[in-house]
């Protein structure tokens, strides 16, 4: 039973009808395309949505949780009590100079190919990382031998006490898939980067080039969070399950993907409880045969 529905008529004096749901399947949300219904969900268009639905949630003591584009996420499938607040309507891109400031909402590939249509170098990396720019914040995204925190130059922050901050890059302490925002539980709300003017055609070439070895190597015809698991230091996760005998390794329709074995991948028909199985599973075996400890490098929210 949906206990939180009482309180959609809090978000209605602030909302449109369209921007609120209710019960709403969070697997039409997540690159997974598993997990239960979130019991309301919101989509603000604008700061001062985003300001008012937390203060309703921390006044009425719902458990809330902020979300980007879902690519890093697996949801379990009894869902998740309280709200959901995604923020992909907040996407507006900028670029000034050899600058280009995005909201939390933007999704990566359009920063990139903002910068390739500006002549702008730095950020051919992120050409095929399909997450938001507040994500990739949160967790300093990276692919192909660059990162986040080799662009950023600021981030604008709401902080738990829900007054805006600027925090500079030094400030946001950017390390392999941490930062400060996560650290604090700090939710972005834009981001400015900082690129090098350089030669379209050659910007652009490398762009091809990422997305074509991206297209070849990584199982894009299926459901999934990237990389399942962080690179554990000296070795590469993908490299460690392939060598304990896992790529293929099945339970339900989730398994690990013969193209790479880095990736849990929904077969089809899969559920939230499979993943995390085989995740599991994968983590004993790992530690078993190697020593090594792996860790998720993908969020999990909600209930069994």
């Amino acid at each position: 039973m949906n206990q939180y529905k009482k309180y959609k008529n809090l978000f209605s004096k602030i909302y449109e009808e369209s921007q609120i749901q209710v019960d709403a399947k969070m697997s039409e949300h997540i690159y997974f395309k598993v997990g239960g219904p979130v019991d309301i969900l919101l989509t603000p268009n604008n700061i001062q949505q985003l300001k008012e639905s937390i203060t309703i949630c921390k006044e009425n003591e719902i458990p809330f949780y902020v979300i980007g584009n879902g690519s890093n996420l697996l949801v379990k499938d009894g869902g998740i009590r309280g709200v959901v607040i995604k923020l992909c309507e907040l996407n507006k891109i900028k670029r000034v100079g050899n600058k280009i400031t995005a909201e939390c909402g933007a999704l990566l590939k359009d920063v990139s190919a903002e910068a390739t249509a500006g002549s702008l170098s730095g950020f051919q990396f992120a050409c095929g990382i399909p997450g938001s720019v507040g994500g990739a914040v949160f967790m300093n995204a990276g692919a192909y031998d660059g990162e986040i925190s080799f662009v950023i130059e600021k981030a604008e922050v709401l902080d738990d006490k829900q007054e805006i901050r600027v925090l500079s890059k030094e400030e946001l302490n950017l390390g392999y898939r941490q930062s400060l925002v996560m650290e604090k539980g700090y939710i972005v709300l834009s981001a400015t980067f900082e690129l090098t003017p350089g030669d379209k055609e050659q910007i652009q070439s490398r762009v091809s080039e990422l997305t074509t070895r991206r297209e070849d190597r990584q199982p894009l015809e299926y459901p999934s969070a990237g990389s399942t698991f962080k690179r554990p230091e000296g070795h590469f996760a993908g490299k460690l399950i392939e060598d304990a005998g896992l790529k293929g390794f099945t339970i339900g329709g989730a398994c690990i993907s013969e193209k790479h074995a880095g990736f849990v991948i929904n077969k089809g028909q899969g559920t939230a409880k499979d993943v995390l199985d085989v995740i599991h599973h994968v983590q004993d075996e790992v530690k078993k045969q190697f020593g090594v400890e792996l860790q998720p490098e993908v969020r999990i929210l909600g209930e069994d």
